[in-house]
């Protein structure tokens, strides 16, 4: 009789070692570890096969052309640079009730002429039938296989072929080759590896959900991204109706994509304009409220910024912001009272975006600026005014990422002019004056003249 293999895992990194140690070695957490069995006696054979292989002389290996296939979603075809790649593994993370099911069934049932077979470890076909009726039935290839043994679940693929396959989750997917329970390091990461091996030996796309731990992690071992080709990020917000998806590792193109969907009754809405959703229409102005220029990866978008300066009512004053920086506030607030004059330290400031989106872009400084002098002031900025620039501790403007993207956004939503840094001047950006009037200025106290037209 074969000897049981045991190991011991650190739960955080997967890191794997004969004994028990308090501090696991790789990411220095304490008591992560916890034992494991590795491989019970008999392997069961599975039908993935091993090929060998020859080395090949890099001259000789024939290039091969990654041929994209619509997924039927715009939103997700942009993240993944232009469409689904056959053959490879896909890795969709994000926190509970997110809404990660919900689009991974969208992609299964859409209309993209692709054989499909979602793999649901969580729910019965019964709760699915439920709410592809809610979203719409428009693949009649779509089959539905309620299964979590890793070996049925290849036995199923080997039958239908199917040229994508969605499984709903990683973490309820377990293997008899190994004894520890689903959802443990050795786990996920045998079952991984034998979906990677498949996908790659049938030139079979498949989609794996993972879910995400309390510190915004794709829970599992580390090595479980490494595995995958594509590793996309489901963000938001459960008081939101906005997602974003946002593409962390792509093998097959660029990972400075995202696309935007709404959260409706009937399923998630593909967003192709954010920007739309993103701006308000008040019938008059208002003061403290901007709009700037954002870019997320090369898509651009403008959203809009709202700033609240009172008196602060006890000694200390309040410093408070909603998807911006906090530490990046308190510097802006101090370049404006040694650059421009304002008097902050006696100044309670609230900063917020509309739709609650979570913002790192210092492009918008130029705009959280405007903002927070428009209600120091009470004066509302000009209308048809956007700004896009980043503010430096000296006081200087300098040119935000993409600046011409960001300046044809705002043209193309019908904005009258933009205020960008001076040293931009000279960038070729003459011919886009003949849309939007451009205003630059390289110092932040310039900015007033430019908000108020004084």
């Amino acid at each position: 009789m074969a000897k049981v293999k045991k190991a011991f895992f650190c739960k955080n990194c997967g890191f794997e070692s004969p004994k028990w140690l308090g501090k696991c070695t790789a990411c220095g957490e304490w008591n992560t570890f916890s034992e494991e069995i590795i491989q019970k006696e008999g392997r069961i054979n599975t039908i993935v096969k091993v090929t060998a292989s020859k080395p090949q002389r890099v001259c000789d290996i024939a290039d091969s052309i990654h041929t994209r296939v619509p997924m039927g979603n715009k939103e997700i075809d942009r993240v993944l640079g232009g469409g689904l790649v056959r053959g490879s593994l896909i890795l969709l993370g994000g926190e509970p009730g997110i809404g990660k099911s919900t689009l991974s069934l969208q992609l299964a049932l859409a209309d993209n002429g692709l054989k499909t077979l979602y793999v649901s470890g969580e729910e019965s076909p019964q709760q699915i039938k439920m709410r592809a009726s809610r979203i719409g039935v428009s693949n009649p290839d779509c089959y539905i296989y309620g299964e979590t043994l890793i070996e049925n679940i290849l036995l199923q693929i080997e039958e239908v072929k199917p040229d994508l396959v969605v499984v709903d989750s990683i973490q309820t997917i377990y293997s008899d080759i190994l004894d520890s329970s689903p959802g443990s390091v050795s786990q996920i990461r045998e079952c991984s590896a034998m979906f990677l091996k498949y996908a790659k030996q049938n030139n079979i796309s498949i989609i794996i959900i993972g879910h995400i731990t309390k510190d915004g992690t794709i829970a599992g071992p580390k090595i479980l991204e490494h595995i995958v080709d594509v590793v996309l990020q489901f963000e938001g917000d459960n008081n939101n109706i906005y997602r974003i998806v946002r593409g962390i590792k792509n093998r097959f193109g660029a990972t400075f994509e995202i696309g935007v969907f709404e959260m409706l009754n009937d399923g998630l809405k593909e967003v192709e304009n954010p920007s739309e959703i993103l701006l308000s229409h008040y019938d008059e102005p208002l003061s403290g409220i901007a709009v700037g220029a954002a870019v997320d990866g090369i898509r651009p978008y403008l959203i809009e910024t709202q700033a609240l300066v009172c008196n602060a009512a006890y000694g200390t004053p309040q410093r408070s912001s909603t998807g911006f920086d906090t530490k990046r506030l308190n510097m802006l607030l101090a370049v404006l009272e040694k650059r421009v004059g304002m008097k902050m330290f006696a100044k309670d400031v609230f900063l917020n975006f509309a739709g609650g989106f979570k913002v790192s872009d210092t492009g918008l400084d130029l705009s959280v600026v405007s903002s927070i002098i428009s209600s120091y002031y009470d004066r509302p900025i000009l209308e048809g005014l956007c700004c896009a620039g980043e503010v430096g501790l000296s006081g200087e403007v300098r040119p935000a990422p993409r600046t011409e993207q960001r300046i044809s956004e705002a043209a193309r939503l019908g904005f009258k002019r933009i205020v960008v840094s001076g040293y931009v001047r000279n960038s070729g950006l003459k011919k886009l004056s003949e849309s939007i009037e451009i205003l630059y200025i390289n110092r932040v106290d310039e900015l007033p003249r430019c908000l108020f037209n004084d």
